[in-house]
């Protein structure tokens, strides 16, 4: 078989793939298979705007056709003053009519009704004490601003905590790459971030006293050599003598190097202007400024404490002054993280001179609606609707994890009702298939697998527990709920597993974190989450929910008895006291003695003051059908990791909670929206895209639906243990179930919750199986479909014709035919030959790949 394939080359031109009768071909069209893969500031004075048109500068304009000024947005909305040596920064930003935006602070004429502020350095200072208002004007636009003064007179001390800590994670000394290591670096360790304030200040001023603070001659201590270069220093010089970096340390030192007296105020939430900016060319510049807000009140400007970074560099950098700077067309998220808090905003850059003109293109519902107005900003066009035959086997694949049969195809692509992609989504949805998918995929993420611990008779109970809720309907909130408050035993509260298949209470609480809310926790259990807002407060906090879940063995040896202990408590690892039980970004609830903690925390992860319940089951569904979620990973929700479309993600995660958590209506809207139905083939304006959805992906099929895929267009059947002859690899209950083929192409062994267990890469070892291993040649011959088609007195043309419809969903092309038909002719052997055609057509990307 394999040696008539080394002598011929086969191509699907027609669909945009190709195979290779040569081995090596083949393996690179499975390799290589489609996946798409600082400076003083300029005193403000009254400017002139620049014309429209200027290649570095959209707010320009030559002739009436070009876009005009719309709006003027100025932040913050308000200053507030509160000590002599308080300061404000200010942005600008002129709004244009196609969405562009350009930062004309340094053109501004801004004038205070009442002199009690001025602008000196990039910042407005005060003073006098007082109330008055900015009044701003750039050409036609005006604004005004409310400010108010007071306390100028006083002069707040150096705070340890809030000033010198800050200077400290500004310059890197506190990453994890220098010495906030869990080790540290050249002797000298720090908590990564500063999570440790007391810590720290102890290791800088009481290990080797008089080395790193030198109180006598404060600028020749080491801090300070080591920070401005003076000394060798591996993490280089971090500031210039003088700096205003510099200079909070010295008058830190100057006054005894303190610690903070009491308790300091602590930041409550951080604002990070402007709100979005829509750059247009490159090179063209956007200012930042950030406010952090304290529990006292207060509020301050942190600009130059703040640390800046971006998601796409090449599409927008930015300085750690606070600049952003265009790029290469696209999109960018940039961040800045001050004392526990990041936030982020879009970035939009568009060419120069570009001449993008939306096209209208259909709209089916709300997910095309917010797809489309995305697509727009972006300035890029969507791909055409995809074919007949490529919708009923996509979604096919996606809803039920079959291929259509050869005469779903014909009546499908024969229909000529309007109405038939709907039709057929309804129809696929009420298929046993549908509910045996979701089963599979849930199973992965509660990790239903037999273990040492875990029996594979208990396993098989979680398993039809889950199968039964599912089929039955059952909202989800009420499966989360039902499976977080599991008491009993396991084998007769089959849900029980869940908290049987972890034993690490502080493990079992980021697996509920990552699985129902997409939040990754794990990083906050020692140091707070470097890329994220959440705490080492906020990780004991909700591991206090989980702490008192008792268990002990059963009467039958394999079954584990799962109670509420009513004692037992997280520890805080720096602090040493215990932890209240805390929701992850909400309240401390009142919990009664007697109460389980996990009944009050399931409550509050399905309702609606939980904003990432819902959200993270919509990006769930929404992944699964378009190859990478909103948010991608989808239990990867973090500030630095942002959804590429807020507005869908919302939209989809409130129709969810409208239908009372009813998967098929979610499923019924994606699948009938046009942005679902796309072709994969790009246009100019969308082959670079990645992540908006503007055509439909290469998606490499999942190995059990692959793998019942094979047995189905080879009529051969598997033997799974504990299922009979015939079932699906889908069915499979047990995790550590499995066979070569599954493991090669990636099944989950559900050790873990993490969606990275499902591998969707090609890799060279599932190449060199589907080419040399026994899975395709063994079920091509087992299943005898070419001998009886043959039998049927079937020619050659027609037998190529039915392999086509029933493994790629399409009919085979005139040159395909010829093609084929002229190499069977020379080869001596014609059952061989076909069977080679076959086996061939199933090492094609075309059928490995959904599309």
């Amino acid at each position: 078989m394999i040696s008539l394939l080394y002598k011929r080359f086969v191509s699907f031109p027609a669909s945009g793939f190709a195979f290779a009768s040569c081995a090596i071909a083949t393996l690179l069209a499975h390799t290589n298979a489609g996946v798409d893969d600082s400076k003083s500031e300029k005193p403000m004075v009254e400017k002139t705007a620049p014309e429209f048109g200027a290649n570095k500068n959209p707010a320009s304009a030559t002739s009436a056709s070009q876009p005009t000024p719309t709006a003027l947005k100025v932040w913050p909305p308000s200053i507030s003053l509160t000590s002599g040596v308080d300061r404000q920064s200010f942005i600008a930003q002129l709004v244009f009519s196609d969405a562009a935006t350009v930062d004309v602070t340094d053109q501004i004429k801004a004038t205070p009704i009442k002199p009690i502020v001025k602008y000196e350095n990039g910042y407005w200072v005060p003073v006098a004490n007082g109330q008055t208002e900015l009044r701003l004007s750039h050409g036609e636009f005006q604004k005004t601003i409310p400010v108010n003064v007071t306390n100028i007179e006083a002069t707040p001390d150096v705070s340890f905590t809030n000033d010198v800590m800050p200077v400290f994670t500004k310059t890197g000394c506190n990453a994890g790459s220098c010495h906030g290591a869990a080790r540290g670096k050249d002797g000298f360790r720090m908590s990564l971030y500063g999570f440790d304030p007391k810590g720290d200040y102890d290791r800088l001023t009481r290990e080797l006293p008089g080395r790193r603070v030198n109180l006598s001659v404060p600028d020749e201590c080491l801090l300070i050599a080591k920070a401005t270069g003076a000394v060798p220093h591996s993490g280089g010089e971090l500031m210039k003598p003088g700096s205003e970096h510099y200079q909070t340390l010295m008058q830190w030192l100057k006054v005894s190097a303190p610690f903070d007296e009491g308790q300091p105020s602590k930041v409550t939430s951080i604002e990070l202007f402007p709100e979005s900016a829509v750059l247009r060319g490159k090179g063209s510049r956007q200012k930042l400024s950030v406010i952090a807000r304290y529990d006292d009140g207060t509020d301050r400007d942190v600009t130059s404490l703040a640390y800046f970074s971006t998601n796409r560099d090449n599409v927008a950098s930015v300085s750690q002054t606070g600049e952003v700077q265009a790029g290469d067309r696209g999109e960018s998220f940039v961040m800045c993280r001050f004392d526990t808090y990041t936030v982020g905003r879009q970035f939009v850059v568009l060419p120069d001179n570009d001449d993008f003109q939306w096209q209208d293109v259909p709209s089916a519902n709300y997910v095309d609606d917010e797809i489309h107005e995305k697509l727009k900003r972006l300035g890029i066009q969507p791909s055409e609707v995809c074919t007949d035959a490529e919708f009923i086997r996509r979604v096919s694949l996606d809803i039920c994890g079959l291929l259509p049969t050869q005469e779903e195809v014909k009546a499908f692509v024969d229909n000529p009702s309007p109405e038939k992609r709907s039709k057929i989504i309804d129809e696929l949805l009420d298929r046993d298939e549908f509910t045996e998918l979701w089963v599979m995929k849930w199973s992965e993420l509660l990790q239903v697998r037999s273990t040492r611990l875990v029996s594979y008779k208990a396993t098989l109970y979680y398993y039809d527990w889950l199968k039964i809720r599912l089929s039955e309907n059952v909202p989800i909130d009420q499966l989360v709920r039902e499976l977080l408050g599991a008491t009993g035993g396991t084998m007769t509260t089959p849900q029980a597993n869940f908290y049987h298949a972890e034993a690490d209470n502080k493990k079992l609480a980021e697996n509920v974190a990552q699985v129902f809310m997409g939040i990754r926790t794990q990083c906050a259990q020692c140091h707070n989450h470097p890329f994220d807002r959440w705490t080492m407060d906020d990780y004991y906090g909700f591991a206090s929910f989980f702490s008192q879940i008792g268990r002990k063995t059963g009467d039958d040896p394999r079954e584990q008895i799962i109670y509420n202990r009513n004692a037992g408590e997280a520890k805080h690892p720096v602090t040493k006291k215990n932890v209240k039980p805390k929701f992850l970004g909400g309240a401390e609830p009142e919990i009664k003695k007697g109460t389980d903690r996990r009944n009050v925390v399931a409550e509050w992860i399905t309702s609606p003051e939980n904003p990432y319940f819902a959200r993270n089951l919509a990006n769930m569904v929404w992944a699964h059908f378009l190859g990478r979620g909103i948010v991608d990973e989808v239990d990867d929700v973090r500030v630095s990791n942002p959804a590429v479309n807020e507005a869908l993600l919302d939209r989809l995660a409130s129709k969810l909670v409208k239908s009372k958590y009813d998967f098929k209506v979610l499923v019924r809207d994606i699948c009938n929206s046009q942005t679902y139905q796309m072709s994969t083939e790009p246009n100019a304006t969308n082959h670079d895209d990645l992540s908006n959805f503007s055509h439909a992906s290469y998606r490499r099929i999942r190995a059990e639906v692959l793998l019942d895929a094979i047995s189905q267009v080879t009529l051969t059947n598997n033997k799974f243990r504990g299922l009979p002859t015939g079932a699906r690899a889908v069915q499979i209950a047990d995790g550590n179930t499995s066979n070569y083929f599954l493991k090669t192409f990636g099944r989950s062994s559900r050790e873990t919750v993490c969606s990275c267990e499902v591998k969707m890469e090609p890799s060279l070892s599932q190449a060199l199986h589907l080419l040399n291993g026994e899975t395709v040649h063994k079920k091509i011959t087992s299943g005898k479909v070419i001998q009886n088609l043959i039998k049927e007195k079937r020619t050659n043309a027609e037998i190529i014709s039915l392999l086509y419809v029933k493994c790629l969903g399409r009919e085979v092309t005139e040159q395909e035919a010829a093609t084929l038909i002229e190499q069977i002719k020379v080869e001596k052997n014609r059952q061989q030959a076909l069977e080679d055609v076959f086996w061939a057509i199933l090492n094609s990307r075309e059928f490995v790949f959904n599309h």
